[in-house]
Formats: C-alpha cells, structure tokens, sequence
C-alpha cells in the first residue's frame, strides 16, 4: 500500500508541473522511480509513457474543448507527425539496446546520461535564453524532422517529451512560455501514442501490475487536471522560474542514477 501511494505521489506531483510547465511529466516520473529502484528499467518507461499520455490527452482535449488552446495548428500538426514517426523509431532503440545488453541496468544508465545532458541543456538555454536570438520555421518538412528528432528522444528515454520540446518551441518557433507548453503537449501526445501501438503491436508491452497502472494513469490525469487549473493563473515569469527549479532537481536525481547503474 505504501508503494502504491509513494507512486501515486510521484506521479500526481510530476504531471501537476509537466502540466504547468508542458514538459509532460515524465522526465519526472522516470528518473524518480530509476531512483526508488521498486520497478526495473523497462518497466518504468512503458508505465512512464502511459502516465503521461494520459496526462497529454486530458489536458490537450480539455484546452480544446474549453476553447482556450494556443496550439497552433500550423506548426503543431507537421511537429506532431513527425514525432509520431519519432516515437516508432525511439521504441525500437530502446528495445535494441535492452537486448544487447544481459544487464537490465545498462539501459538504464544510458538513459540516465542521456537525460542529465539534455536537462542540463535545457537548463543552460533556459537561463540565457532572453540574451538568444530566436527563429521562426514556416517550412513543414523541417518541421516534421525536428518533431522526429524530439520523438525520437522522448520515446527512447520514456519520459514523453520532457524540456527538450519546450527550447526547441523557443529556440525555432518563438513561441512565449505557455504558448510553447501547450504545444509540446500536443507533441508529446502524437509520440506516446505511436509508441504504445507499436510495443503492443510488436508485443514488447514487459509485464507489470495493471494495479499499478491504473494508480499512475489516475495520478497523472489528476495532475493533470490540478496543473491546467494553475497554469491559467501564474505568470509566465513564474513558469520559467518553477521550470529551472525543477531542472536543477531532475540534475540532481539523474546525477544519482547514473552513479546507482554504474
């Protein structure tokens, strides 16, 4: 029982800010329970993945339907289609390297470097990013390829999308703080998607506890609910500054998983 409300927890609290932040929560959910070590490795991204696709999916619906959504079609769909075909390809990455390796913790390691590079990334750009010029892609193709690469990654390391999304709305699209969180949403729900109907497809679904899917996918939609209700009443400036100290903890905790594989 203690496990499943320590669970619960984790992932109401992570999709609450990856709600707020449009960083999904996964990059949250995955590292933290890497770290509580009560799941292995495979495990932990299936049940990560569709936490936040639940998450995704409630909030993109619920914006939509409440007529107060900023994603922009335009961009949004070519980015999204791309991370469809992404997330494909990120499954079978992950699967590729998991079967090479006799050790479950190999994978693991990879996606905790993986993860602590692109968090600490994010947080770099994050900081600087008012002293950075940004852009404005118009063209579809090379908006289906950065939804690709973004799919890629999110699927591979099992955490939806993560902050990566939201420099990479910045940084090629000038899109404000809570317009790029809506966004990368929308992204994150596309590549969750394709991936669950191909590990199901393939049959690489590992087994777990449907108990214990059904507490994480009810933390995540609740988390859902609870962060759309405080992203309309904070400021962006409040965002930014949530999303940095979130990413100096998620350095922390990655730094500590990388340490527990080796």
């Amino acid at each position: 029982m203690m496990v499943f409300i320590l669970v619960f927890s984790v992932c109401f609290f992570a999709s609450t800010v990856g709600a707020i932040c449009g960083i999904g929560g996964g990059v949250i959910i995955k590292p933290v329970l890497d770290a509580l070590g009560i799941m292995n490795v495979s495990i932990i991204s299936f049940l990560s993945s569709c936490t936040v696709l639940s998450m995704t999916t409630y909030s993109v619906i619920r914006s939509k339907l409440g007529g107060t959504s900023r994603i922009d079609l335009n961009t949004g769909s070519p980015l999204a289609a791309g991370a469809a075909i992404g997330g494909i390809l990120g499954k079978t990455l992950f699967e590729s390297i998991r079967n090479l390796s006799a050790n479950p913790d190999r994978v693991g390691m990879i996606q905790a470097i993986c993860l602590f590079i692109v968090t600490m990334g994010t947080l770099v750009y994050t900081v600087f990013k008012r002293q950075i010029k940004t852009h404005k892609v118009t063209s579809k193709v090379f908006c289906i390829g950065i939804g690709l690469v973004l799919g890629v990654m999110s699927s591979f390391l099992g955490i939806g999308g993560g902050p990566i999304n939201l420099v990479v709305l910045f940084f090629f699209f000038s899109m404000d703080t809570k317009t790029a969180a809506e966004n990368s949403l929308y992204i994150i729900l596309f590549s969750q998607v394709a991936s669950l109907l191909f590990s199901i497809a393939t049959g690489s679904v590992p087994d777990f506890s449907i108990g214990m899917l059904g507490q994480m996918v009810c933390g995540g939609i609740c988390g859902g609910i609870c962060g759309r209700g405080f992203n309309k009443k904070l400021e962006s400036d409040m965002v930014d500054r949530l999303f940095i100290g979130l990413m100096v903890l998620m350095l922390l905790i990655n730094l500590y998983n990388i340490c527990k594989f080796l």
